[in-house]
């Protein structure tokens, strides 16, 4: 047995050989192949009915986002960018107000909206037969969701600068 020293970086060597080579912990990778592993198993069980509807559907998901989605939002992200950012020209990379007070919100509020739509827009005949719950509420929920969600972000928006205006007025009376 060596010194308690030559034990211990003997201990630590191993792993910090593996994060080097690998750029993680060997925790991350396992978790990795275990996603893996699960989704392949849900994607072969999915393969099992209709194999062509569900590989007309990916295709379909996959050029709706890449084609149109995606231009979309990127777009949109750029207005916001540019509405929340001080000046023009070269000033411009300093930012007013972060965007993610815009971005969070709307995220949240699309992914329902992407989960909900059949309910949201009254798509769905067949729910109150299935379920005996009205269906005519959803739309008025999912509105009143994403307004908070936004009132929620404003006010935290507004704490935050509020905070830092006062942190800023100390920093300069506190230099005077």
């Amino acid at each position: 047995m060596g010194h308690p020293a030559d034990v211990r970086r003997a201990r630590v060597s191993a792993p910090t050989a593996f994060r080097r080579r690998y750029g993680a912990s060997p925790l991350h990778l396992l978790l990795v192949l275990v996603s893996f592993a699960l989704a392949a198993y849900a994607g072969l069980r999915l393969f099992q009915g209709d194999t062509l509807g569900v590989a007309v559907w990916f295709v379909g998901a996959a050029l709706l986002h890449d084609l149109v989605l995606l231009p979309l939002y990127s777009v949109t992200d750029r207005a916001a960018q540019a509405l929340f950012t001080r000046g023009a020209g070269a000033g411009r990379t300093a930012p007013r107000v972060s965007v993610n007070y815009v971005r969070v919100p709307a995220f949240v509020s699309g992914v329902l909206l992407l989960v909900w739509w059949p309910l949201v827009l009254r798509r769905v005949e067949h729910y109150t037969a299935a379920t005996a719950l009205p269906a005519d509420g959803f739309l008025g929920r999912w509105l009143l969701i994403t307004a908070t969600l936004f009132a929620a972000s404003a006010v935290v928006l507004a704490v935050r600068t509020r905070r830092l205006h006062r942190g800023h007025r100390r920093a300069r009376s506190a230099t005077k």
